[in-house]
């Protein structure tokens, strides 16, 4: 899930700017495996695998499909998973799971609750003034959810529009504030995506602005219902990023450094495939 955001009507822009692309949930935890050594491709590499063994906790709101979600166990999973724990193995370092509401997922990682940040944050410069972001590892932007019936083919078509909901704080809740107006009470907010879809399925919105990715995912799934992924020409690009303390800077290189092997092993595109091929 670029831009810096507002969290609602009542909290100041600076604040907001912070949030990122997902919604809120409830608190828990969910453990990945331990990542094991790589199969040693050169002395330096093998090295460097069993060389760390560190842990690190990683924060996720997992109701973010499909980068993240809590599958019937009570385990996160998802491509930010997969990718997290690709780049662990190269580096050699464990990690772990922790499902984090989604309005204090960046407080977590100052108050030092948490190591990494992975859960479709979009790197933005005010972002980047409170914490280190890695090399972007997946491109997006804002698309528009309507259901069967409704046509919209520009903003000007956004403002005609009775209700459009968006989740509180996202890159898709600053795109409907330049668009409808920063205190617009045609713009509903809810804390997380999954709520949303399910005003836009009993009409009570609209539209939804929100990450293409998880828009065509859950078209895909409810292709059934007739809803219609609209790309709008006015938004941007944006791209994620994965979030580390400003002063981790050795942390960061292992992850910069992992996310490079991965995308040219291959291993990137694979997961990338597993869960958004056509």
């Amino acid at each position: 899930m670029l831009f810096a955001q507002l969290r609602g009507m009542g909290v100041a822009l600076a604040a907001a700017s912070i949030l990122a692309a997902c919604g809120g949930g409830q608190s828990a935890s969910s453990s990945a495996p331990a990542a094991s050594a790589p199969a040693a491709s050169s002395a330096a590499s093998s090295a460097a695998a069993t060389s760390d063994g560190k842990e690190y906790k990683v924060a996720m709101n997992a109701q973010f499909p499909p980068f993240e979600s809590m599958n019937s166990s009570g385990k996160i999973e998802g491509f930010d998973v997969d990718v997290m724990n690709a780049i662990a193995k190269e580096e050699g370092f464990k990690v772990t799971y922790h499902q984090q509401a989604w309005d204090g997922i960046f407080a977590s990682l100052k108050a030092g609750d948490n190591d990494i940040l992975i859960s479709g944050i979009t790197i933005t410069d005010d972002r980047k003034k409170e914490m280190l972001f890695s090399e972007p590892y997946y491109k997006i932007t804002q698309v528009v959810l309507v259901p069967q019936g409704k046509k919209i083919v520009s903003v000007e078509d956004l403002k005609k529009m009775d209700k459009v909901g968006v989740t509180i704080g996202t890159t898709g809740d600053l795109a409907a504030q330049k668009i409808l107006g920063a205190t617009s009470e045609k713009i509903i907010r809810l804390e997380n995506l999954p709520l949303m879809l399910k005003e836009v399925e009993t009409g009570a919105v609209d539209a939804v602005i929100s990450d293409s990715a998880v828009v065509a995912d859950y078209v895909k799934k409810k292709g059934d219902k007739g809803f219609t992924m609209v790309e709008v020409p006015d938004f941007t690009v944006e791209y994620y990023g994965i979030a580390v303390r400003q002063d981790d800077k050795a942390l960061m290189d292992k992850i910069n450094s992992g996310l490079k092997k991965i995308q040219a092993s291959g291993e990137y595109d694979k997961i990338s495939d597993k869960y958004f091929a056509k």
